[in-house]
C-alpha cells in the first residue's frame, strides 16, 4: 500500500471526478492518483467499487467512499481551509436542493443533449431547452451574488460547476450567446482560476504495476 496515502481512481474529463479533486487539493489532503480511461477499467478499481464509475477513493484502512460528494465531504471534514462547508451550516436542505437537481434532472438532460445517438434521442435541442431552465435558476442567483453561496466559491460551486462547464463546451458558441450574465461570469472566472486549472492537468493512464503520481502534485 502507500503508507497513509489514500488512492484517488480518476477520469480527467468526468465531472464528479472534477469536483472530488477540487475538494480534494482545496482541503491539502494529498492521494496516489490513478487515472483510468473509463473503456478500459482497470481490475483493482472494479474490485474496489464493483459499480465502475471515477471517482473512487480508497482509504489506507481499505474503506472505500464511492460517490463524489462523499470523497468532497471526507476531504472537507478532514481540513477545510477556504470554509466551503460553512454555507451548509444554515442553508443545507436548499443547497443540496440545487445540487440533486443537477445530478439528476439537468444531468440527464445534459446526457441526452450531448449523446443523442448513446440515449436514441430524436430531438437533442429538447434535453437543451430544458438544462437551459436550470441554467437560468442559477443565473439569478449569480445576478445577486459572485458564487452560489454568497460572495466566495464554496462546496455548492465546486458541485455544479463541473456540468456546467460540460454543457457549455457541447457548443459554447451558443452558450456564450445566451442572455444569462451571471451565469457566464461565474462560469468563465471558474475555468479560468489556478484551482480548476491546477485539477484539469493531464497525467498517464494507469495501469497495474505502475507508480502513481501524487495528487495534487507535492
Amino acid at each position: 500500500m502507500h503508507g497513509q496515502q489514500p488512492i484517488l481512481y480518476s477520469f480527467r474529463r468526468c465531472p464528479y471526478a472534477m469536483r472530488a479533486r477540487m475538494a480534494i487539493s482545496t482541503s491539502g489532503q494529498t492521494c496516489a492518483l490513478r487515472e483510468v480511461v473509463l473503456r478500459k477499467k482497470p481490475p483493482e478499481m472494479i474490485a474496489a467499487s464493483p459499480k465502475g464509475t471515477v471517482p473512487v477513493l480508497v482509504l489506507p484502512d481499505a474503506r472505500v467512499i464511492e460517490e463524489s460528494l462523499e470523497i468532497m465531504h471526507w476531504a472537507l471534514n478532514r481540513n477545510d481551509p477556504e470554509g466551503w462547508l460553512v454555507p451548509l451550516i444554515h442553508d443545507r436542505d436548499e443547497i443540496y436542493e440545487l445540487i440533486f437537481e443537477n445530478d439528476g434532472p439537468f444531468k440527464n438532460d445534459l446526457d441526452c443533449y450531448k449523446y443523442p445517438s448513446r440515449y436514441d434521442i430524436s430531438d437533442p435541442l429538447r434535453h437543451r431547452a430544458r438544462g437551459v431552465a436550470f441554467l437560468r435558476k442559477l443565473n439569478v442567483r449569480l445576478l445577486k451574488q459572485s458564487y452560489l453561496s454568497g460572495d466566495n466559491f464554496t462546496f455548492a460551486d465546486a458541485a455544479i460547476s463541473p456540468f456546467i462547464r460540460q454543457f457549455a463546451n457541447n457548443d459554447r458558441g451558443w452558450f456564450d450567446a445566451l442572455d444569462l450574465p451571471g451565469l457566464q461570469r461565474w462560469l468563465q472566472s471558474i475555468l479560468e482560476s489556478d484551482r480548476f486549472l491546477g485539477v484539469m492537468e493531464k497525467y498517464p493512464v494507469w495501469k497495474s504495476g505502475m507508480s502513481e503520481p501524487a495528487f495534487p502534485p507535492i
